[in-house]
């Protein structure tokens, strides 16, 4: 477990940025190489027919059975034969009343397939897309179809498809739907999957078979309150079950107070209509939903908190959490990271606490558990009149203050940066809270210390590599910072940086730089040149200018930087050596071997020396080195290192870390660098299957891995198979990436050459020209890439034998080389020599 994050977050959120090296290698100087049938089953059979052996699964938060739960025969069955005889059908139970009983229906259903051993049962929390995607990819992770730093949306898709191919009886329950198309778009289509949706919107009665929930009819209701609180008297519970409106909710209520108070039906409706709801509500709360269930609500709640202790603050608490459930674990502030045995005697106390303030809360049935009994939940309705009793008496701010801070310290027990995905469940448990809680809180009520955990929500979604929830989520927190707490805050200063580390990650650097750039200028202002944060600032600008190609203001910044932390942090601080291997990596992308590979030697010797030789910066610092060799052609060096840092990595990583496929996917390139293809293949197609199973098909890393697979397959003239997997990298690049991106266009470069490679020279001159065009607008001039794209279309038009054309291209080439690179980098001498050739 890696060192607690700061107690004021976002103090330090912009570390150095890591060497690029690690995540993407370059391959030959003429070619960017990235590496970086239905089985129906009767409700209460067991399912027979499995595809293979698989455990059941139960994922998500579905509800536990209630005391006196009123089994409602006829719709439950209504529901099961509608999903009986649609096949893969979607089946929407729906009402415009809330707490009818929408949600234990469903729940009735999931607890009979989970009887009847149906292998999947999911409970999907359906209010938004995004509690849509993070459900479904917690399934994925129990399919075992994600297991590292997949983003959501991918490892959700994968999931969706996996419903939609099974021949094996699931259960999929969309609960509190809002919209019908966020539904929609996650449905399995096809297979042997159910969907059951529960939601207000009748929109979804429009769309799918419905079967509309109604309030309990009289007997139900009579019945359900004998049922509950043993009294048999038919006439008293008739009369409360009108005055309720025979609503389940309020019913359920008025039961769970009778029978702690032993109360009569009389005499609890003697409480009930001499209840002074307005002291609670003012008149036009009460006026949104019926007054009978707001003052059963009410009556339940003051009842419990004249009685039972602690019993307001939590209940306030849980009013304004996440709709979709709280777990435990927020309540205790602490996310369970490690080992539970580690707990000093202080914090089981604390959990005692909160769990017998939860279990005297559940018998008065104003909240509810899990089936697991590890998420609390709370009715809606519930949470709304407790949120409007709270702002009636002008609390609700307090608790959200409160809240707030009992967030903070479930985040400060996270750990951050490359350790994030090991705690992805605890960060999704805290980015759902979170937005819960902002969504409640008006703009003008926005304190530092919400924003502030915005701010790490986004940071924790960006080291997840989760980049189209983390961008706009930077976008909306920086925009909130500015208004609340100025321009020069340092929370706004962080929030910029991190908005610049998205956009540069996505590799969007017009957006990127700029934002870098009015950061440091502020810092330097506002904190001095040599306040750490000013440093930090300085090297992510170098790092954006390098990867922008502008390798002079680059080298020029990190040199700067290097210095200063040697001078103000000393040589074995990590920031130290970070930012001395960030300086290698510019010296070794300008072609500066002589100064990058003694660089890298002394890094990795003293990451060595202070962090040990298993500390990932340590294994980072061996891999960078190693390709610093590969690129100097010393390839016996070179893959010994890879060798080693491959075996250290599966030792101490394991075998499907993200950083232990990086090193596979090196290790393979340096193979292949040697001319051994007959190790170099077979290692790229084990390197893609992993990744393809463990990252999925959609992350960058298998992409890149598929792109180098085909460059192997082309080095050793097995154009049949390279020309489709660039063929089908491309497009998947373009879908997911954009045209514009930095991988798209080496990728279109790298089909070029294959096509001219093939002799199909109308297909190849085209893409080149494109590739050059787009890389001259987005990347400039003197880019490496671009200087490589011009290169290579010189080269097509040297191969199709057109002189006058390749000529004056290579000559523009080379003199952009000399200017930017240097008469002695590689790329500049292979130019040298193209342009000699063609002369």
């Amino acid at each position: 477990m890696s060192s607690p994050a700061p107690a004021e977050p976002l103090t330090d959120p912009d570390r150095p940025a890591q060497s690029v090296v690690d995540t993407q290698v370059y391959g030959h100087l003429l070619q960017i190489s990235q590496v970086e049938g239905n089985v129906t089953v009767r409700l209460g059979e067991t399912a027979s027919v499995l595809e293979r052996d698989l455990q059941q699964i139960i994922e998500g938060d579905i509800p536990q059975q209630p005391r006196g739960f009123q089994l409602r025969r006829q719709l439950l069955e209504r529901l099961h034969n509608q999903v009986a005889a649609t096949g893969a059908a979607v089946v929407c139970a729906v009402t415009g009343t809330p707490g009818v009983g929408k949600t234990m229906l469903a729940a009735a259903y999931a607890w009979s397939c989970q009887a009847a051993g149906w292998p999947v049962v999911a409970w999907i929390v359906a209010e938004t897309g995004e509690q849509i995607q993070t459900g479904l990819a917690a399934l994925a992770e129990r399919l075992q179809l994600r297991q590292t730093e997949d983003d959501a949306a991918t490892a959700a898709r994968r999931a969706r498809d996996w419903l939609s191919a099974t021949r094996q009886p699931s259960l999929l329950v969309f609960d509190n739907a809002a919209d019908v198309e966020q539904v929609r778009t996650w449905c399995p289509a096809t297979g042997a999957a159910r969907v059951v949706i529960t939601s207000r919107n009748r929109a979804f009665e429009r769309a799918y078979d419905a079967v509309p929930v109604q309030e309990f009819t009289p007997e139900q209701a009579r019945r359900f309150l004998r049922e509950r609180t043993g009294l048999p008297d038919e006439v008293g519970a008739g009369q409360v079950a009108a005055e309720l409106g025979y609503l389940p909710l309020a019913l359920d209520q008025a039961a769970a107070l009778i029978v702690r108070r032993r109360l009569d039906y009389g005499r609890y409706l003697r409480l009930l209509r001499t209840f002074p709801l307005p002291r609670y509500l003012p008149a036009e709360a009460g006026a949104r939903y019926p007054t009978g269930t707001a003052k059963a609500i009410l009556l339940a709640v003051t009842q419990a908190e004249e009685t039972l202790p602690h019993a307001r603050p939590m209940l306030e608490k849980l009013a304004v959490l996440s709709p979709a459930g709280v777990p435990r674990l927020i309540l205790y502030g602490t996310p369970d990271i490690g080992d539970p045995d580690d707990l000093d005697e202080q914090a089981e106390i604390a959990r005692e606490q909160v769990d017998e303030v939860l279990a005297d809360l559940a018998d008065t049935s104003l909240i509810s558990f899990t089936e697991d009994g590890g998420t609390v939940l709370m009715h809606r309705l519930v949470q709304r009149v407790l949120r409007e009793r709270a702002r009636y008496d002008n609390r609700l701010q307090a608790t959200l203050t409160e809240v707030t801070a009992l967030l903070a310290r479930f985040n400060d027990a996270l750990p951050d940066g490359h350790a994030t995905w090991s705690a992805r469940p605890a960060t999704e448990m805290l980015i759902e809270q979170t937005t819960a809680l902002h969504a409640l809180t008006p703009q003008d009520a926005l304190t530092g210390p919400l924003l502030s955990l915005r701010a790490w929500c986004a940071r924790y979604l960006i080291d997840l590599a989760d980049l189209r929830r983390a961008i706009p989520l930077c976008e909306q927190t920086l925009a909130e910072q500015k208004r609340a707490l100025g321009e020069e805050h340092p929370d706004t200063l962080n929030s910029r940086s991190n908005l610049a580390y998205a956009y540069q990650a996505a590799g969007n650097l017009k957006r990127a730089i700029p934002l870098h750039e009015r950061t440091l200028t502020v810092r330097k202002r506002v904190l001095g040149d040599e306040h750490p944060h000013t440093l930090n600032s300085r090297n992510n600008l170098a790092y954006a200018y390098q990867a922008a190609g502008n390798l002079e203001r680059a080298i020029q910044l990190h040199e700067q930087t290097s210095v200063d932390y040697v001078r103000l942090l000393g040589e074995e601080h990590p920031y130290t050596l970070t930012s001395r291997s960030n300086l290698a990596n510019a010296y070794l992308t300008a072609g500066n071997l002589e100064r990058a590979i003694p660089l890298y030697e002394q890094t990795l010797t003293e990451r060595e020396r202070a962090l040990g030789d298993e500390h990932p910066d340590t294994l980072t610092s061996r891999n960078n080195l190693a390709n610093a060799y590969l690129t100097a052609g010393n390839l016996e060096r070179a893959i010994l290192l890879f060798e080693q840092a491959l075996t250290e990595r599966e030792r101490v990583l394991g075998d499907e870390h993200p950083d232990t496929l990086t090193s596979r996917n090196n290790l393979a390139n340096a193979y292949q660098a040697a001319g051994n293809l007959e190790r170099a293949i077979p290692l790229h197609e084990q390197t893609l299957a992993d990744e393809e199973r463990v990252l999925g098909d959609e992350h960058p890393h298998t992409l890149n891995s598929r792109n180098n697979l085909a460059g192997a397959y082309r080095a050793a003239g097995d154009l049949k198979r390279a020309i489709p997997l660039y063929e089908q990298t491309l497009a998947e690049q373009e879908r997911l990436l954009g045209d514009e991106h930095p991988h798209t266009l080496n990728s279109r470069n790298n089909l070029a050459g294959a096509y001219q490679t093939a002799g199909d020279l109308k297909r190849a001159i085209p893409l080149y020209e494109q590739t050059l065009a787009e890389q001259e607008r987005l990347l400039g001039d003197g880019h490496p890439h671009t200087l490589t794209s011009r290169n290579n279309l010189a080269g097509a038009y040297q191969a199709a034998g057109n002189l006058k054309r390749a000529i004056p291209v290579y000559e523009q080439t080379l003199a952009d080389c000399e200017r930017v690179l240097g008469g002695e980098h590689p790329l500049t001498k292979t130019v040298r020599g193209n342009l000699q050739r063609a002369q």
